[in-house]
């Protein structure tokens, strides 16, 4: 198992009490320059608090137990398997705010496959944590490189972020796409453009 992945459970189970997280919104709320205690605010921490137990929920799962069910029962299949349009809602670690955006994950087996399903919750599991976008891509395909041992894998993100479009520069419509190739879609030009082509389509058509 990664050891980051142990890191992040072991922070997520030393974190602050209910208490200590509400006590500190009401502090954000004094800074922000209101009264925490008038009453449009008053139930405004515990709501904040378990906001936040549903943004990031990410941190307590083990990413690596998604993928840990597989199947070899495939009848020899070795070509590109591919979930497009994997809505998620993350937040940027530098400003907190949202990173909305949709995840296109491709694999390519060499022995065993694991349910789609589990492919949009390992999306979710890492977009469920404070984030950039990069390393969210990354961490998506090295988990499944790393736990599948497949012949290839490809993410491709497409995201708008908050922090670009509700603060500073402020340009809305602006989209950020990162990829990551490993395996035969970074070594063969023609398995990472048919994935592209495929991408293109289907977003094309929603």
């Amino acid at each position: 198992m990664n050891s980051s992945h142990k890191t992040d459970l072991a922070d997520f189970a030393a974190r602050p009490s209910r208490e200590e997280a509400e006590a500190a919104v009401r502090t954000l709320i004094r800074w922000a320059g209101d009264d925490p205690m008038r009453e449009g605010l008053l139930d405004t921490p515990s709501r904040v608090v378990r906001s936040y137990e549903e943004f990031f929920a990410g941190y307590k799962d083990e990413p690596s137990q998604i993928l840990a069910r597989t199947f070899s029962e495939v009848e020899g299949y070795d070509e590109m398997i591919v979930l497009t349009d994997i809505r998620f809602e993350s937040h940027c670690e530098h400003h907190m705010v949202p990173i909305i955006g949709k995840a296109h994950i491709a694999y390519m087996p060499a022995h065993r496959v694991v349910g789609i399903s589990k492919l949009a919750r390992l999306v979710e599991v890492y977009a469920k944590r404070l984030q950039i976008q990069e390393k969210m891509t990354a961490q998506i395909a090295d988990t499944l490189n790393e736990i599948l041992q497949p012949n290839g894998v490809a993410v491709v993100i497409e995201a708008s972020h908050q922090c670009m479009t509700t603060r500073g520069v402020h340009k809305p419509g602006v989209a950020m796409v990162t990829s990551r190739m490993l395996g035969a879609f970074r070594e063969n030009l023609s398995t990472r453009e048919e994935f592209l082509a495929m991408i293109s389509r289907t977003s094309a058509v929603g």
